[in-house]
């Protein structure tokens, strides 16, 4: 029998090597459960654009003949992009869910298109985003609020754009261009260009004002990079 000692020795060594012996082996899984161009999975999309990557495991992809990736785009791991209200919907447009070149969508994210949701170029989702062009109806108080399925509205996010953490984007929102939306906020309605909305519901905390700045809603301003959106000295 070992003593104590060296039995101790050697279960910390025997734990040591597998412990690199099923990280390298998650790795290796990661690595080869990836969807980028040229798998099977992303041949079963829509489109997926070249330098793309959705990472593995993903949560919940369903119907994905409607989805469009486009070039260079990263997905986190545990993401949910869903079309339809089951798998072979025959309702499903062909192009209900359509995400620009460059856009980066966090880890656990969810993107559930009924009808039309589009991501423009270079937008960004921080992780745990929920946007959806569809919710649920309440005014029957005899039918389960889940059996009422309310309208379909399409959601547009514009170019450039930033989702914090845990950001939710409502049926019928359009985000525009160069929009900041805090962590946490919950979105719907018009949003328009160069602003940062924040809250449940969301509001406009700062926007952009061309010969000021960055102006908050109390008045106070931030500097613009841009010279010519600068007071005139």
């Amino acid at each position: 029998m070992l003593p104590d000692p060296l039995r101790q020795t050697l279960r910390r060594t025997l734990r040591r090597s597998l412990n690199g012996v099923v990280l390298a082996a998650w790795a290796r899984l990661d690595r080869l459960g990836e969807i980028v161009p040229g798998t099977r999975a992303a041949e079963a999309f829509g489109s997926f654009g070249e330098g793309s990557c959705l990472g593995f495991p993903a949560a919940t992809l369903m119907n994905t003949g409607s989805v469009h990736v486009g070039r260079d785009v990263l997905i986190g791991r545990q993401a949910t992009l869903s079309v339809g209200y089951g798998p072979g919907d025959p309702h499903a447009p062909a192009r209900a869910l359509v995400i620009g070149d460059r856009c980066v969508i966090g880890a656990r994210s969810t993107l559930t298109a009924h009808t039309r949701i589009v991501l423009e170029d270079d937008v960004w989702l921080g992780q745990d985003v929920l946007v959806s062009d569809s919710s649920h109806g309440y005014r029957d108080p005899d039918v389960p609020i889940g059996r009422q399925l309310g309208p379909h509205e399409p959601v547009r996010i514009g170019a450039g754009s930033w989702l914090g953490h845990g950001a939710v984007v409502l049926p019928g929102t359009t985000i525009g261009r160069q929009v900041v939306v805090a962590a946490g906020s919950v979105v719907r309605g018009e949003v328009p260009d160069h602003c940062v909305v924040a809250g449940t519901p969301a509001r406009i905390v700062r926007r952009l004002e061309p010969g000021l700045g960055w102006v908050g809603e109390r008045g106070d301003v931030r500097a613009t990079t841009r010279a010519d959106l600068l007071p005139a000295p």
